[in-house]
């Protein structure tokens, strides 16, 4: 019987409004149809309250998640004027993502009765379907437009029709029954043994831009350029079959082929082989759905991460090959070599994908994609690429914690889709990740490489010292007041006034703006602060050129800001630097020679500022400057008392930090010119700013 195919994720940018308004709102109604048809599988309203697994909530919360989803960010978008039902839009709202398998959630909750969410969910469509037959509607729909968080609502429920699904399968099979719209494959056999086939070297290039006609969750935009090594790649994904063999040798039962956290998975779990096989007799059986069959060899083996990376490392020992899992890149090369294109609109994908084909996975051998089967679809494909943002990532301010939370370098992407996975999750741009223990519909295909996987970090700098500093260093101007180290560094360079410019010295740098800033105009600068936690924004500038950073807005909300050098003007800096730590109160030898030391901020926050002051001259050229600004901002927990420079009666008059300076350097050094004053503003909160005044001194070495 011919499949009528489920509505795929609509164009945005092209057609008429009307149309598009229509095709939207058949859109949403399909989807939200074949969500509540997923619940038909549930044989009873225990079924709803009964957790399958300790990690997640009852199926009732994700019953009652989606809608409530649709009010909160129309809400808050202003497309909803109230709210419908406040209890259950908060109720309803937190909690989704999977916990850490050893951070058990065991509160309990006042649910609601299933005869209510269902009342609650027509409340909401009519709600939804109101306002999309009643709004204006232009041409096309991007990520700044009103209709984007309708888009936003509907394919968020397709996330969550696949990750209910998983549940249902999790769940106790006396709580769950066959639907004839969700019927699995019946076909299978023996899998076909799993050749490497040759992928060819190629770049990739990755990322959305803001005018892609289709919609896209915010890790899907920005830039991504890699140039991938030729590598070889499994015909198939990894079958039940070849998946026996780690397990028949033992594998779940040796510590050796699993990584730490694998280990620890794996004893809390108390893991024999996949979570979705059964053992019965002397034979295995395979948890669907809503029934239990017969093994199935030839389909895909449905484990976690932990699982995969196991069977890699334990093929690789085996076969003596450079087994791995794929990376994300490697991913998009496959895709490239087979000529893979999107699901098409107007007929079934040639793949087990957008529910065309089955409501479970199928043979292996199936779907032919090149040299390669099923690149895309049938189960998710594990990769060793911990989710990363892109340059040029922001977040959208309607959903600011989709992909966020996951910038933890703890939960890896998974590529290619699933059987069930629609709508944004089917196109080759979609970049989802979870948990390394989490279980989706989620398999593997192991590939061969001498050359390791590359897995770009994606940190985001939290301690609010160090953002605050990035910001300071890298970040906007605030009250007209200009980036400080940058003006500084101007200051230094017109005082070196024909001088050589040769080499430079940034004392207590920072986060190295001035250090970049200077290299623009000496031949090397070295950078070197007592804190290698700010060197180390520096170095991730130097080695990535690229720096992230959160900031406070207010109370726990935080915005995430991305700088890149080329951003500040400072590409072709980016190596003429160099960072070290060090003790500016006791420089390593190899410090000297410089024909500029500059020290912005410094002297009030050291131990022993006259050992600094006292000793620089050795580590400069005759001639050299020496820059110094300070606002004196003298303090006991930083400098003993007896040690500060200045800023004290001595004698019984006022000894000014200017007197010290000149008594300490006067040696060695001539005042230049008269100081100045150069304010600086460093952001706290989105509302609190710190103003400063820093004196700058310049001082030529005589002696």
């Amino acid at each position: 019987m011919q499949r009528r195919l489920f509505l795929r994720t609509p164009n945005l940018a092209e057609g008429d409004p009307e149309s598009k308004r229509q095709e939207i709102i058949a859109y949403f109604h399909a989807v939200c149809d074949r969500y509540e048809q997923l619940f038909e599988m549930l044989a009873s309203d225990e079924a709803y309250f009964v957790r399958p697994i300790s990690l997640r909530h009852p199926l009732i919360f994700y019953f009652a998640h989606t809608a409530t989803f649709f009010v909160n960010k129309m809400v808050l978008g202003g497309l909803l004027a109230q709210r419908i039902n406040p209890r259950f839009e908060a109720m309803f709202s937190v909690g989704v993502d999977e916990m850490s398998w050893d951070d058990l959630n065991d509160a309990t909750y006042d649910w609601p009765s299933v005869a209510e969410v269902r009342a609650y969910r027509k409340q909401v469509r009519a709600a939804v379907d109101g306002f999309m037959r009643s709004a204006e509607l232009a041409l096309p729909i991007g990520w700044s437009h009103a209709w984007w968080v309708v888009l936003m609502g509907i394919e968020h429920e397709l996330i969550h029709l696949e990750t209910s699904s998983v549940l249902i399968r999790q769940q106790a099979l006396q709580y769950v029954q066959p639907h004839p719209a969700w019927q699995p494959c019946r076909t299978h056999g023996e899998p076909p043994a799993n050749e490497l086939v040759d992928i060819p070297a190629g770049p990739v290039r990755l990322g959305k831009g803001r005018d892609d006609a289709y919609y896209g969750w915010d890790n899907e935009y920005g830039v991504h350029e890699a140039d991938v090594a030729a590598f070889q790649a499994g015909r198939h994904l990894v079958s039940n079959r070849e998946f026996l063999g780690f397990v028949e040798a033992g594998g779940y039962g040796s510590d050796a082929w699993w990584e730490e956290e694998g280990r620890a998975w794996k004893r809390y779990a108390r893991a024999a082989h996949p979570t979705f096989w059964l053992k019965q007799g002397g034979g295995w059986r395979l948890r669907l759905m809503a029934e239990e069959v017969a093994m199935p060899w030839d389909w895909p083996a449905e484990v976690n991460y932990h699982e995969a990376k196991a069977f890699c490392n334990w093929k690789k020992n085996v076969s003596g090959a450079s087994v791995r899992l794929p990376s994300e890149d490697e991913w998009h090369r496959m895709c490239d070599a087979a000529g893979l294109g999107e699901v098409p609109a107007d007929r079934a994908a040639d793949a087990n994908i957008h529910l065309d084909r089955y409501a479970s996975s199928c043979p292996v051998s199936e779907f032919r994609h090149g040299e390669l089967y099923d690149v895309v679809g049938n189960v998710w494909q594990w990769t060793e690429t911990p989710i990363y943002p892109f340059a040029g990532f922001e977040v959208h301010p309607l959903y600011d914690d989709f992909t966020t939370p996951t910038f933890d370098d703890r939960h890896n992407l998974f590529k290619g889709g699933s059987w069930i996975s629609c709508g944004n999750e089917a196109r080759r741009s979609a970049r989802y990740a979870f948990r390394r223990h989490f279980f989706q519909h989620a398999g593997f295909r192991y590939v061969v490489s001498d050359a390791p996987a590359t897995l770009p970090s994606s940190h985001y700098e939290s301690d609010a010292l160090l953002s605050q500093y990035a910001e300071f260093h890298y970040g906007d101007e605030y009250f007209n007041v200009p980036n400080f180290p940058k003006a500084l560094a101007e200051i230094a360079v017109c005082a070196m006034n024909g001088k050589p410019m040769r080499t430079a010295l940034d004392v207590g740098c920072a986060a190295g703006r001035s250090t970049f800033e200077l290299a623009k105009h000496f031949e090397r600068v070295i950078g070197v602060d007592f804190s290698a936690r700010f060197i180390g924004l520096g170095v991730n500038l130097v080695e990535h050129d690229l720096l992230r950073y959160t900031l406070v807005e207010e109370g726990e909300l935080v915005e995430y800001r991305e700088r890149t050098l080329a951003d500040c003007g400072l590409a072709d800096a980016r190596h003429k630097v160099e960072f070290f730590q060090s003790d500016a109160c006791n420089l390593k030898p190899q410090f000297t020679g410089y024909d500029l030391v500059f020290a912005a901020n410094l002297i009030d926050r050291l131990y022993s500022p006259a050992k600094f002051l006292t000793q620089i001259h050795e580590r400069m050229n005759l001639g050299g400057i020496l820059l110094i600004a300070s606002p004196y901002t003298w303090l006991a927990e930083h400098t003993r008392r007896e040690d500060w420079v200045g800023g004290f009666k001595k004698d019984g008059e006022r000894y000014t930090t200017l007197d010290g300076l000149q008594d300490m350097l006067g040696a060695h050094f001539r005042l230049v010119t008269e100081p100045q004053q150069v304010p600086f503003v460093i952001r706290e909160t989105r509302r609190k700013f710190q103003h400063t005044l820093s004196e700058v001194t310049l001082w030529e070495r005589i002696a």
